[in-house]
């Protein structure tokens, strides 16, 4: 199966989740384990992945991280049409 990917990334809210997520002085551990108490099993190490825009991010995980940062769906999409356009 081929993976799509846009810029060579496979995902486009990699550095406003990291941006977002340091913000609100999260580490990815604490990230991780807010996101398990949301029954969203994720590990450390996706959420290092999603950052490096080097894994999808599943559309409940999205979910996950507006819930836990408390931000809106736009500002975590902020700034993408730059990244298509580019």
């Amino acid at each position: 199966m081929d993976v799509r990917k846009l810029n060579n990334n496979l995902n486009v809210i990699g550095e406003n989740l990291k941006f977002y997520r340091k913000a609100k002085h999260l580490s990815q551990a604490n990230l991780m384990k807010d996101l398990n108490l949301l029954g969203i099993n994720m590990h450390k190490n996706d959420i290092y992945m999603i950052e490096a825009n080097k894994r999808t991010v599943k559309d409940y995980e999205i979910w996950g991280f507006l819930k836990i940062l408390n931000i809106s769906f736009e500002d975590l999409f902020k700034g993408i049409e730059d990244k298509l356009e580019s």
